[in-house]
């Protein structure tokens, strides 16, 4: 049975990041399990499969199986994810073609979305590749968060927002016990 605690996987170039201070802002009340990609070597997607010993992608990939809901929390750097999730994303691609059992093991979990960036709105089309990379493995996009940097770092944002992202991530939790 998964957890009934959500598993953020954090991807920020920093270890103290704005987006690190949102999760901790959003999640100080809320049990949850926090994976910083930035502890995981994960290689670059490679055709060939043949990836060196130290990658990682699997072992994160065996962390999100055991959550019901998985929240992917980046900062926006040039309108996009981090690199480090853009290669996190890439890589699922090894859960469609030769990890296929694991692939499939995604199906009918929650995926959300935390963003930081500079903009006071998160960009037009950002939440597209989280939208359409959740609708391809099965799963079901339960919504985002955004924050400006500005609003993190002076801890001035909308609560109500807040609230209702974990009041969504509550309900799936709810829907899958």
């Amino acid at each position: 049975m998964p957890s009934q605690q959500p598993l953020i996987l954090l991807a920020s170039a920093r270890k103290e990041s704005n987006t690190r201070l949102m999760v901790e802002q959003v999640f100080h009340d809320t049990p949850h399990q926090l994976l910083d990609l930035l502890d995981f070597q994960i290689a670059p997607y490679r055709y060939q499969n043949d990836y060196p010993p130290e990658d990682k992608f699997l072992q994160v990939v065996e962390q999100v199986l055991q959550h019901q809901v998985i929240i992917l929390a980046t900062p926006v750097y040039w309108y996009a994810m981090s690199g480090l999730m853009k290669t996190f994303f890439d890589r699922l691609t090894d859960l469609v073609t030769v990890q296929k059992s694991k692939g499939r093991q995604l199906k009918n979990k929650t995926l959300f979305l935390l963003a930081v960036g500079a903009d006071a709105e998160l960009p037009d089309g950002f939440e597209v590749p989280f939208k359409l990379t959740a609708k391809y493995l099965d799963m079901t996009y339960g919504g985002s968060l955004y924050a400006s940097t500005e609003e993190v770092e002076t801890s001035i944002y909308h609560v109500g927002e807040h609230r209702e992202f974990l009041r969504d991530i509550h309900e799936s939790l709810k829907e899958t016990s």
